[in-house]
């Protein structure tokens, strides 16, 4: 009897541990260890938009630089302390290839809808990447990587 007890707590032990693995074994783990890496810019997320389906951003440049960023995005999720690439649920996509200014000293609003790309997120810590561009002078492009975090509550309207 007491063999089978032994065995059943360890096929248990053994489920946990493979439940516990599996929401990463798909997820690629962050390439972006650096983030917001830009001096005087900065990227938040607008109070009250978070849905599992998307929110708004807002972008503010206090630099003296004139900014450049588009449609593309990628958003991670935190598990356990790290940073994965949420998995897309499309086989083939790309992004509109818009170029939204950013002058020095303005702030400015981008609203994100992700259901097309990543379905509706389940809940949890997230945060959205991404790329801005100092264009500078001809042939002195900089790319910097913006982040900004936040939860989603429950898989319905927050």
């Amino acid at each position: 009897m007491k063999r089978y007890l032994y065995l059943i707590f360890i096929m248990v032990l053994s489920l946990i541990f493979i439940s516990g693995c599996a929401e990463t074994t798909d997820w690629e783990p962050t390439e972006y260890e650096n983030v917001n890496n830009i001096d005087d810019v900065s990227m938040t997320i607008k109070e009250g938009t978070v849905s599992p389906t998307g929110l708004t951003v807002v972008l503010e440049n206090n630099s003296d630089v004139e900014l450049i960023y588009s449609e593309d995005f990628l958003l991670e999720k935190n598990i356990n302390g790290k940073w994965y690439e949420v998995p897309v649920i499309v086989e083939s996509y790309g992004f509109d290839d818009i170029g939204y200014i950013l002058a020095s000293g303005e702030i400015g609003e981008w609203n994100v809808e992700w259901s097309w790309l990543y379905g509706n997120l389940d809940a949890g810590e997230y945060r959205i990447i991404k790329i801005i561009i100092d264009s500078g002078s001809p042939g002195d492009i900089k790319q910097y990587i913006l982040a900004a975090e936040f939860k989603i509550l429950s898989n319905k309207n927050n």
